[in-house]
């Protein structure tokens, strides 16, 4: 009898909460927080996490299904990164997953999500093939790719008779980066020309030579002379500064970078570039909230370029399986379409021809007085994503 009675009583309780039967939604985040871009890694994570606890607002489940985020660390290799997506798949059973920090990696992982037939939410890897040749249609990234990039500088470039050098990395970032400024550039009409094009190892630390031949091409040209650099990691700036290229009355575009790395360039107050994110300058609830959380959880200190990343992949995974009711692909990939989903840089959408984000940038300067490592930018203006006619390069 009493049997009986447990029986009954324990499917009374299924049946009173069906969702505590259901599967977790499982994620795999896939990052780098082994090698170089260790910093970028760690700070999507922090993001993504903040940006779960955000959109559900703090239940961490979607429609009564917990969520399970698997982290994975491909040690900025691209080899493990495409092996640690296909475990993620196969043997994690993962509903969905969101990678890498390089774009040699996320390179590697997109025949995988086409294999497996499952949706890869690319941040923050940047380079344009992700959206661009390489892509299929399991890929969406919220995460710039490098035309959006070029095209945010060549808007801040477009308006004055210019030279410019460029200097990049010798691998897939930096020369889809160079190729994307060059379109950018004679998308939004600038009359500046490029003279010259420097690509360095990775790993370079002494930018004499490079410099010297950027210089050497730049000294004779009439009008403004801009070196626009393109890098991730530790960025070449204050070396090429320490160069003096002020001799020859050139300028400098480095573009954005983390704030540790940009607290290195308040010895050159006036200096200019497009920016992906910084913490002070978008105004509206999420990014109001990022910024409070993340100093609540850092000793003050605001969120930085990565954090808004990984927040924003998180927040377009939990609206898509909403919209979708589930997790199932198909329906994922058609509620993810021209999907609009809110996040700390205001509205985001997925592009329904190759499902790359279209997005703000931001118009930057820094201070004549920076203030502490945190403080250190003026806000020329917020480029709107329809002023930036970015390309479609699939062959969908």
């Amino acid at each position: 009898m009493l049997r009986r009675t447990l029986f009954a009583v324990a499917a009374l309780a299924a049946v009173a909460s069906p969702a505590a039967a259901q599967a977790p939604l499982k994620i795999a985040l896939i990052y780098s927080k082994t090698g170089p871009l260790e910093a970028y890694a760690r700070q999507t994570e922090a993001g993504f996490m903040l940006g779960l606890e955000y959109a559900t607002k703090g239940t961490m489940e979607i429609g009564g299904r917990k969520i399970s985020v698997i982290l994975k660390d491909d040690q900025f290799k691209p080899d493990l990164a495409k092996a640690a997506l296909e475990q993620a798949y196969g043997d994690d059973k993962v509903d969905l997953a969101v990678g890498t920090t390089g774009s040699a990696g996320a390179l590697a992982m997109l025949p995988v999500a086409e294999e497996y037939k499952k949706i890869l939410i690319v941040e923050p890897a940047v380079a344009d093939q992700i959206t661009g040749e390489k892509w299929n249609r399991y890929i969406f990234r919220t995460g710039r790719n490098s035309s959006q990039d070029a095209l945010a500088a060549a808007v801040t470039l477009k308006d004055e008779n210019i030279s410019i050098a460029t200097l990049a990395q010798d691998y897939a970032f930096g020369k889809d980066g160079i190729a994307a400024v060059k379109q950018a550039l004679a998308d939004v009409g600038s009359k500046a020309k490029i003279v010259h094009e420097e690509y360095a190892p990775q790993a370079t630390t002494d930018f004499t030579a490079p410099a010297q031949r950027i210089f050497d091409a730049l000294k004779d040209k009439p009008g403004r002379k801009i070196v626009v650099v393109v890098w991730a990691g530790a960025h070449p700036l204050p070396k090429l500064m320490d160069l003096k290229p002020e001799r020859f009355k050139i300028e400098m575009a480095p573009g954005g970078n983390l704030l540790p790395l940009m607290a290195g360039w308040k010895q050159f107050p006036g200096l200019e570039g497009a920016i992906y994110y910084y913490w002070g300058f978008p105004k509206n609830p999420v990014n109001d909230w990022l910024v409070t959380e993340y100093k609540k959880k850092n000793n003050g200190a605001p969120p930085d370029f990565f954090v808004a990343g990984g927040m924003s992949a998180a927040l377009a995974a939990v609206e898509a399986v909403r919209k979708a009711g589930g997790t199932d692909t198909e329906k994922l990939i058609t509620a993810m379409e021209g999907m609009s989903f809110e996040t700390p840089k205001g509205k985001m959408t997925f592009r329904k021809e190759d499902h790359q984000a279209l997005q703000a940038m931001y118009h930057w300067r820094m201070k004549a007085a920076p203030g502490d490592n945190g403080d250190l930018l003026d806000l020329v203006r917020e480029i709107p994503a329809d002023e930036m006619k970015l390309p479609i390069k699939n062959k969908r």
